[in-house]
């Protein structure tokens, strides 16, 4: 069996499943195994969550790796033959679609015929830093490895959202949607999360010094459903009001 194979299996999937069906494959199965859902007195059983999440993990990160690898190299459309008389107007037409076609004066050729893909290939994520998304509906968003810092996502529903070493440091979150969310090794130094909601949340890693989480939502009674393991803590303000050492 080849790796490909293996995370399909891993995943409960047939091979040739698509992202959609991996990336809800992964949530379910997270949901299942998340080891904040675990007793802490069953030590050997929550070895198993966590390794048991671990894989489940590394099987979505590799297929979801490949699926965007492979629509990236999927063939460019033929451009269309020039015009034989272009108009004399040098106003340059852009059609936001698969391509860009942009109209040239005379004496160089008609038209110059660019892919969208070509661009954003050379091109680097947009910088989105203070942007402004409260209330927006962001459900299963990837912003992995993106810039967020200061941004407003107040009130924002992020469920299921990719945010894998997200930058919200400054980050405005408060009453935001961040149910079984992924923010694995994210930034959220000195982020406002008061009242947001983190059930299922995956917080493995993440860097939440200073941050404000008052009144947010991480779990039910003395059971916590958001996963903190390895993550940093300090002076953040708990969902209690206490501040951690």
């Amino acid at each position: 069996m080849n790796d490909l194979d293996r995370c399909y299996q891993v995943l409960g999937l047939n091979p040739g499943a698509s992202l959609s069906e991996v990336n809800e494959a992964y949530r379910d199965l997270a949901f299942i195994w998340h080891p904040d859902r675990i007793p802490k007195d069953n030590q050997r059983l929550l070895q198993k969550a966590q390794e048991k999440l671990q894989e489940i993990n590394q099987a979505r990160e590799q297929l979801r790796s490949l699926k965007t690898q492979t629509h990236r190299r999927s063939p460019e459309p033929t451009p269309p033959s020039p015009k034989p008389s272009p108009p004399r107007d040098t106003t340059r037409y852009d059609w936001h679609s698969q391509n860009h076609y942009h109209y040239k004066p005379p004496g160089s050729s008609h038209y110059q015929y660019t892919s969208t893909k070509q661009h954003q290939a050379k091109k680097s994520p947009p910088d989105l830093s203070g942007a402004d998304f409260r209330g927006a509906d962001l459900e299963e968003k990837d912003f992995s490895g993106r810039n967020l810092s200061s941004a407003d996502l107040s009130q924002a529903n992020l469920k299921d959202a990719f945010l894998h070493k997200v930058n919200l440091a400054n980050a405005k979150l408060y009453q935001a949607n961040l149910f079984r969310a992924n923010l694995l090794q994210a930034c959220l130094v000195k982020a406002d999360l008061r009242e947001t909601n983190l059930i299922g949340a995956d917080l493995s890693g993440a860097d939440l010094s200073g941050a404000d989480l008052r009144g947010a939502k991480i779990g039910s009674g003395d059971r916590i459903f958001v996963k903190f393991t390895g993550a940093i803590l300090t002076g953040a303000i708990m969902p209690d009001g206490s501040i951690h050492p």
